[in-house]
């Protein structure tokens, strides 16, 4: 899977449930091999992709391709990549430690 087929997938993957009553914004700068910017809106609830990101998120992620890839599929946890540099939280962290529940892992 490519970054960009895993940005697409997350609308359909988004826990509404867990967001219920967010009017918030989270944004992933990717670097390196695949780099870009994505946004994901949150409102209401509900959430929307915007690619090319935005200019103030409430919380923004920098990390690889291939690190968050991991991440997304579980095969590497988080934490363990924030706490090794490999994964960056600039902003609202409170608003970061949710992202397990608003996009759970589907264990194949």
């Amino acid at each position: 899977m490519t970054i960009d087929e895993l940005f697409k997938t997350m609308p359909s993957r988004f826990n509404t449930a867990a967001a219920a009553g967010l009017n918030k914004t989270i944004q992933w700068n990717i670097v390196g091999e695949e780099s870009g910017t994505w946004a994901f809106q949150i409102v209401g609830g509900e959430g929307h992709l915007i690619p090319n990101g935005v200019e103030n998120p409430d919380v923004t992620f920098t990390t690889s391709a291939k690190d968050w890839i991991a991440i997304a599929e579980g095969k590497l946890d988080s934490m363990k990549a924030f706490m090794a540099g490999k994964l960056k939280v600039d902003g609202d962290m409170m608003l970061a430690m949710k992202m397990p529940q608003f996009f759970p892992v589907e264990n194949a």
